[in-house]
């Protein structure tokens, strides 16, 4: 696998890149790491369990004591290390992959997703293999502890459940056979809402829908939406840290705007700094300023993002994909408590969720990629550097180039053999012709350092 820590923990296939020998080999390079008492939990997945426990026998082999939480969202596991005063956790889950991918998150004491730092020792560690194992009558225990009453409950407490509650809104909740099914329906009935629930059995080869809550895989909540008149839809990801919404017409809402209404939302009448991925909608910036804050832009990575936070006492953040970060509840994205403010801001407004995402500054994004050969994403990135020197650019992560009618960004995925190419602009045709443009030049160069390569080996 190479590196195996990408943007988000470690992801592959299972039985070809994530195996039980890994597992197990993590599990122990992560016991040396933390030194000290370890929360695990795990998505939904066939793979999870058989994961879970050769990471288990890891930790333990090393004299760690662990504390399985069973099938949680992330954020819930995040929430318990946090509130535990744990060394730190680790969570099984491939989040929006497909069935057949899975992955290994690791948590620090704070709750947050491990720091760059972190995930280097774990993994030196593992290819090292200079594990030091515990003898029999010091290897670690473990437990089960149910974290989700707690987690729930810090929810509730965080947004005004009255308001909610006499609003009585009615809610089509897609949980997408994944974690959500364990907390999403409980959080909220607790808040008073009529619901209807899709996909809310777990259900590790995602029968209902993939778990990516793409507008594709989510038709039949745009569709319900609609016909059943709710004012809103709430669709999960497979770890249930991101959520994604549709509004009363049936409409599906990109992560950009829900992004920019709840930063609007939430600065109100106290401004604050807002952080963000440098990938994120100008709209963001605009709604923002609007409310006396500020936005700090980062590198693309939701870990990267909530460590920003919580060095700048940041007010609110997130990214783009449904991804929300609230500092005053954890320092880590959670689709359950974006879920709950999202009904907060409907009960504080007459105004339907379709009227108060319309009234939002109106940009176009468009997304494309292009796959790249392996072993070319660094000399590829030099290239988009050269062929973009001389004009308006933000390189924090990639190359994002500045027109007067828009931006176009460059950058390779942290996860996958491809390049990611967003474009926005306030027309739609526009932010298309920005992406393809984009695109074409990764495909030119790419071609042009195939043909360099194979002009050399002819030689």
């Amino acid at each position: 696998m190479g590196r195996l820590f990408g943007t988000n923990g470690i992801r592959g296939i299972v039985g070809k890149d994530m195996t039980p020998e890994l597992a197990l080999g993590i599990g122990m390079a992560a016991g040396i790491h933390f030194g000290g008492t370890v929360a695990v939990g795990r998505d939904t997945r066939t793979s999870s369990k058989m994961l879970l426990d050769s990471l288990v026998s890891g930790l333990t082999a090393t004299g760690i004591s662990v504390i399985d939480t069973g099938i949680v969202p992330t954020p819930c596991l995040q929430y318990y290390v946090k509130t535990s005063k744990l060394a730190g956790g680790v969570i099984i889950t491939a989040s929006h992959n497909p069935p057949e991918y899975n992955g290994i998150k690791c948590v620090d004491s704070l709750g947050m997703e491990c720091s760059s730092e972190d995930e280097n020792h774990i993994e030196a560690l593992y290819f090292e293999r200079k594990f030091k194992l515990s003898g029999w009558d010091s290897l670690g225990n473990l437990r089960q502890a149910d974290a989700i009453p707690r987690y729930i409950e810090d929810i509730v407490s965080r947004v005004d459940g009255e308001a909610i509650s006499r609003r009585k809104p009615k809610v089509v909740l897609d949980c997408g056979n994944g974690a959500a099914c364990f907390t999403a329906p409980d959080l909220l009935v607790r808040l008073g809402c009529e619901l209807v629930t899709l996909n809310a059995q777990p259900d590790g080869r995602f029968p209902g829908r993939l778990p990516e809550p793409v507008p594709a895989n989510i038709q039949e909540l745009m569709r319900i939406v609609k016909e059943t008149k709710a004012d809103v839809g709430i669709a999960h990801d497979g770890d249930a840290d991101r959520v994604i919404f549709v509004d009363d017409k049936g409409e599906y809402i990109f992560g950009d705007k829900s992004l920019a209404l709840m930063a609007g939302d939430i600065l109100a009448g106290r401004g604050g700094i807002v952080v963000t991925p440098v990938s994120s909608s100008s709209c963001l910036e605009e709604v923002v300023k609007s409310r006396h804050g500020e936005v700090h832009y980062t590198r693309v990575g939701s870990p990267i993002v909530a460590r920003a936070m919580y060095k700048l006492g940041a007010t609110f953040g997130g990214e783009e994909n449904g991804g929300l970060i609230f500092p005053e509840h954890q320092f880590c994205r959670d689709g359950a408590m974006a879920a709950a403010k999202m009904l907060e801001i409907l009960a504080h407004h007459r105004e339907p969720l379709s009227g108060l995402i319309a009234g939002l500054p109106q940009y176009q994004l468009y997304k494309t990629s292009v796959p790249h050969p392996p072993g070319m994403r660094d000399a590829i990135m030099e290239q988009v550097r050269k062929r973009t020197a001389g004009l308006k650019v933000i390189a924090v992560d990639g190359v994002k180039v500045i027109h007067d009618d828009g931006w176009v960004m460059i950058r390779p995925s942290g996860t996958e053999s491809i390049f990611r190419v967003f474009a926005e602009a306030r027309d739609k045709e526009k932010a298309e012709r920005l992406a393809r443009e984009g695109a074409a030049m990764v495909r030119d160069i790419i071609g042009s350092l195939e043909a360099q390569a194979n002009h050399s080996s002819s030689k």
